[in-house]
């Protein structure tokens, strides 16, 4: 059995606001190994169109995501939560080889077992264009 990752639902306001903050700290990160270890050994994925299913998988889709989305800063907030669930906005920018700028925006849907690793995340994202000096996130 694996080791809890607190806080653990059901959450709280407070304790929806710290899984969040955390998850955010642990992706700009940008270390794969790091933040797959959030999530459970068969968790269950849908980022844009693509299905990842399993830590491994997760590991594989973020090496190639920080090949490509360079420099990339990422800021959520807390939307909703109930129980074990989470509704969270997100927006994060980066730059692509060629050094255009991008935001991206999204919401993602979240769901967390006992010991308080996600099991299922949902997420649906939209790319912006944008110029290096409108960036926000720095």
């Amino acid at each position: 059995m694996e080791n809890q990752r607190l806080p653990l639902p059901p959450f709280t306001l407070e304790t929806a606001l710290q899984k969040v903050q955390l998850a955010e700290d642990t992706w700009n990160t940008k270390d794969p190994e790091k933040v797959c270890m959030a999530y459970t050994v068969d968790t269950e994925w849908r980022n844009r169109t693509e299905f990842i299913n399993g830590r491994e998988e997760v590991k594989q889709f973020l090496n190639k995501k920080w090949e490509i989305e360079l420099s990339y800063k990422l800021k959520k907030e807390l939307w909703g939560f109930r129980e074990n669930r989470m509704a969270v906005r997100f927006e994060y920018e980066w730059h692509d080889h060629t050094g255009q700028w991008f935001r991206s925006y999204g919401n993602e849907l979240w769901e967390f077992d006992e010991n308080g690793y996600m099991q299922k995340r949902l997420a649906s994202i939209n790319d912006l264009p944008i110029q290096e000096t409108e960036r926000r996130l720095k």
